[in-house]
């Protein structure tokens, strides 16, 4: 089964003993919970477009593995096309959702653990490159989404993981045993955890010898035992309570976030890719950082696109199309948006091979790319509240409109251009309050900030890579300096 269908993959997860708790209570049947069913519709798009012809070229690769023809979201890239088709994926499935779909970071996670763990092996004569083969040939073989866990909950930022008060605001191991290691902590802002079959452990930052302990990374179920979720809030979370409301703005789709704790669970040896070798911490965090930083400008794009049509349809309901101003909000829009893609697309054009063989994008345009992420999306979404109005926010609920009483007002007195229906005025203005202040919020604009690293993360790894000292040589020759 190379290649699941959505209803398969829900089918797949109702089969899981997954731990979640929402809201302070467990959740039984997390699968059709009204508040996370949309962000599991946004994963399952990505198992559906893989089916449609017209979308197999970037949905859909041939395995270096298997030679099978799978989902690319299981793919290890085999070139700079990969890489731009990676880019092209994440843009149509943006445009498709208008949300975060969730399978973007267990992606980089593969291709950076893949090269990471060769290099390991030729310097420790260890064994986890072909560890991490088998598991990803188990992941293509099966089409799991998978969770790229990175981020620890970090306590005092000031302070090494060994110096924490609390030891375990660090995932760290706790236990080595002959089959295999105990480990306890947790990992916070986990896109898509709830709706993964898999989780997959990185260190979250560059480690020295007395951090050795928390030198981790493996793969391991989501329902094994010791594994507890907890579902992130977000804002106007609870709308999606509302069956059939307009006031949920995006009713098909959404993303997710949650807290996975690790309650001293058992990792067997074969699943584990990294236990100690500090000094390839650093590696790997730089190596995944630079392929989710090229996400962006592909995800964020494709949502970018969907949040540009929404203002220029309340450009069109509101009856303002022909005003010159919005005609350049529009303009500016598309620019700062295309300026993203463009961004995404070469840092993939500039890709090298891996000793491993896999393609890795060029970083430093995969860090100016986030940069321009943690910036442009801002500006878009300001546009968009511009174009959109006051009414985006001030608007009474879908109740007031349909109330026998008092909706014949509400229908009157917020019609606007009188060719639109009131409730197509109503549906695309919740559509912008969802994306630029609601949940859809998070992952478009504040994910945009924090995703993938803050922007000073993105400004260190620039000046490491930006190289300043050779620009000076250009000079010294170009002015004859000796």
């Amino acid at each position: 089964m190379a290649l699941m269908t959505g209803k398969e993959y829900l089918e797949s997860l109702r089969k899981m003993k997954t731990k979640v708790y929402l809201m302070g209570e467990l959740v039984e049947n997390f699968v059709d919970h009204p508040m996370i069913r949309p962000s599991m519709n946004s994963v399952a798009a990505t198992y559906d477009l893989a089916h449609e012809d017209e979308h197999r070229e970037v949905m859909t690769a041939v395995s270096n593995i298997t030679g099978e023809r799978v989902n690319r979201f299981c793919h290890l890239h085999q070139s700079t096309e990969d890489l731009k088709n990676k880019v092209k994926m994440q843009r149509l499935l943006g445009q498709k959702t208008a949300s975060c779909f969730q399978r973007c970071v267990g992606m980089d996670a593969f291709n950076a653990i893949y090269s990471t763990t060769f290099e390991i092996d030729e310097k420790h004569g260890t064994h986890y490159h072909e560890n991490f083969k088998k598991y990803m040939k188990f992941v293509q073989d099966n089409d799991l989404t998978v969770d790229g866990a990175m981020t620890d909950p970090k306590g005092d930022r000031g302070l090494a993981p060994h110096q924490q008060e609390d030891p375990d605001l660090y995932l760290r191991v706790v236990e080595q045993r002959e089959d295999g290691i105990v480990v306890r902590g947790a990992k916070a802002h986990q896109t898509g955890a709830v709706n993964s079959h898999e989780h997959l452990i990185m260190p979250t930052i560059a480690m020295g010898e007395n951090d050795k302990d928390y030198a981790v990374s493996f793969s391991i179920e989501s329902d094994a035992p010791g594994i507890i979720m907890i579902y992130g809030r977000q804002s106007c979370d609870t709308r999606k309570l509302e069956d059939g409301s307009i006031d949920v703005g995006n009713p098909s789709y959404g993303g997710q976030e949650a807290l996975v704790v690790f309650n001293d669970v058992f990792i067997p040896n074969e699943r584990i890719y990294l236990n100690g070798e500090h000094e390839f911490a650093g590696m790997l965090v730089e190596r995944f950082a630079g392929y989710h930083r090229q996400s962006y400008g592909g995800c964020k794009v494709g949502v970018g696109d969907a949040l540009i049509g929404a203002a220029a349809l309340a450009a069109e309901y509101n009856g303002v199309t022909r005003a010159s101003h919005v005609k350049d909000k529009l303009i500016e829009m598309t620019h700062l948006n295309e300026t993203l893609y463009a961004c995404g697309l070469a840092c993939s054009t500039e890709g090298v091979q891996t000793k491993a063989g896999n393609y890795q994008i060029d970083l430093l345009l995969a860090n100016v790319c986030k940069q321009n992420v943690t910036r442009y999306p801002y500006e878009i979404a300001r546009l968009a509240e511009d174009i959109a109005g006051g009414l985006m926010v001030t608007m009474p609920t879908d109740m007031d409109f349909n109330h026998p009483e008092i909706g014949k007002y509400c229908n009157k007195y917020f019609a606007g251009n009188s060719k639109v229906p009131v409730e197509n005025r109503q549906k695309v203005l919740r559509f912008i309050e969802n994306l630029t202040l609601g949940a859809a919020a998070v992952g478009y604009r504040t994910e945009s900030m924090h995703g993938a690293g803050s922007p000073q993360a993105q400004r260190i790894m620039i000046s490491r890579q930006g190289n300043i000292n050779g620009k000076k040589e250009l000079v010294k020759k170009l002015t004859g300096i000796k």
